[in-house]
């Protein structure tokens, strides 16, 4: 049975950063893929992130040099390392671990207030 837990979201000013965390039960995060999501109020969810299990990065184009994804496969944990945040980057962030099925976290809540 695979459960992803998210943390670290919160409240934050404009230009100021948070580290999201995601980790991840069961055997098969090594041989995964990780994506983080975000879904604003209103909106479709959107990848922000992606890494491959041989660590292949893929950014959405309006995080690029802002956010960083990485992953620790030891302890079965992804990262979003979210930098000079704008109010746009506001939503519920999603982990997503992609397997021959997607398993999907509760999310965290990121508010950035300008």
């Amino acid at each position: 049975q695979v459960q992803v837990v998210e943390s670290g979201g919160g409240l934050v000013q404009a230009g100021g950063s948070l580290r999201l965390s995601c980790t991840a039960s069961g055997s098969i995060f090594s041989i995964s893929a990780m994506g983080w999501y975000r879904q604003a109020p209103g909106k479709q969810r959107e990848l922000v992130a992606v890494i491959s299990s041989g660590g292949i990065i893929n950014y959405a184009e309006d995080v690029k040099g802002r956010f960083t994804i990485s992953r620790d496969n030891a302890k079965k944990t992804v990262y979003l390392q979210m930098n000079s945040l704008k109010p746009e980057d506001t939503g519920v962030y999603y982990c997503n671990l992609m397997s021959v099925r997607n398993y999907w976290g509760q999310g965290t809540q990121v508010t950035v207030s300008s």
